[in-house]
């Protein structure tokens, strides 16, 4: 062999081991959320993903799963394979995560929040840090918080303006908290995966179901399966990205920066564009048909007082101390 043609061997081997190496180097996460791909939930992973690659320079990307796919449709379970490695990322509400945790159900108890503020005040503060240092002892790394929304009531059987309008309506729920709230009012509670809700409502499986306005009923498009709706603010859900700590630990400090903070970026224009079709979104369901009904100061202040048992029960759940913190949280913000 030529001294020059050896040249260019040696050459293309050190490319060729560049390419394998580069790679190798590279990866893709994998998401899991609960809902659709046209809701903020979606929405939010994809500009996660969109953040993340940009920050590792393509090197890192991620591929989001809607309808919990990766759990076989089972909201509840993503969590759990987060933290034991099976999955890399979930994006869940605090909600569908109580049966792993069962504080979790402090951000839901009912009439807890009146306003955003307060909301704010407990996922983007102390509170929030408070929960995530929880969800680590379970393997899960939170790395931001954003938002499913306030929870209002739909239901084709008539209009909901009082506790006794509740009284025997079948009604879907997404946690454990949710069966103890609608036990009180004196619906028919019945725990359902998202995925298999809409058909539940077509066929008069159940009656009516409670979410919210802009980050699933208008992009699921429940107005189309649903007549009435009462904006009742009657509980909160946040969600939240999570990494497992497997992942986060194999990282040094400057990836888990990059996931950091594009996470946070994230999770904040999901809770924007969240917020804004809840703003506009009582109109629009107007226009499509639905019969919506918004409750006075103290026609919510009469829910208030039926639901307190089941705040009760799950403050003790939780823990008087953490329900404390929350609380004092929410009186800052005032």
């Amino acid at each position: 062999m030529t001294f020059a043609r050896f040249g260019m061997t040696a050459l293309a081997t050190v490319l060729a081991s560049a390419v394998l190496v580069g790679g190798a180097a590279a990866e893709t996460l994998r998401l899991s959320h609960n809902t659709g791909d046209t809701t903020t939930w979606q929405k939010g992973a994809d500009k996660f993903a969109e953040l993340l690659s940009e920050a590792t320079g393509g090197e890192t990307t991620v591929r989001v799963f809607p309808n919990a796919q990766l759990a076989g449709g089972d909201q509840m379970r993503q969590a759990e394979m987060v933290g034991r490695g099976a999955l890399d990322l979930v994006v869940t509400s605090a909600i569908n995560v109580t049966p792993l945790v069962p504080e979790m159900a402090v951000f839901s108890l009912p009439y807890l929040y009146s306003d955003y503020a307060q909301v704010d005040a407990t996922t983007q503060g102390a509170p929030g840090e408070m929960l995530a240092e929880i969800l680590k002892g379970k393997g899960i790394v939170v790395l931001a918080w954003g938002e499913n929304g306030f929870r209002e009531v739909t239901n084709n059987v008539r209009p909901v303006q009082s506790p006794e309008d509740m009284k025997g309506l079948n009604m879907r729920v997404a946690g454990p908290m949710y069966i103890d709230v609608m036990n009180a009012l004196g619906a028919n509670p019945q725990q359902m995966q998202w995925t298999e809700t809409m058909t539940a409502l077509q066929q008069g499986v159940v009656d009516g179901q409670e979410n919210p306005i802009g980050a699933v009923i208008i992009p699921q498009q429940v107005y189309e399966v649903q007549k009435y709706l009462t904006t009742w603010h009657y509980s909160y859900d946040p969600i939240f990205i999570g990494i497992s700590q497997q992942k986060w630990d194999s990282y040094d400090a400057e990836m888990q920066d990059k996931l950091k903070t594009a996470a946070v970026e994230a999770m904040k224009y999901q809770r924007d564009i969240s917020r804004e079709a809840t703003a506009s979104g009582i109109e629009f369901l107007r226009e499509k048909g639905m019969e919506v009904y918004e409750p006075s100061a103290e026609e919510l202040a009469v829910f208030k007082e039926a639901t307190q048992p089941a705040f009760d029960t799950w403050a003790e759940k939780v823990g008087p101390e953490l329900v404390q913190a929350f609380q004092s949280a929410i009186d800052s913000a005032n």
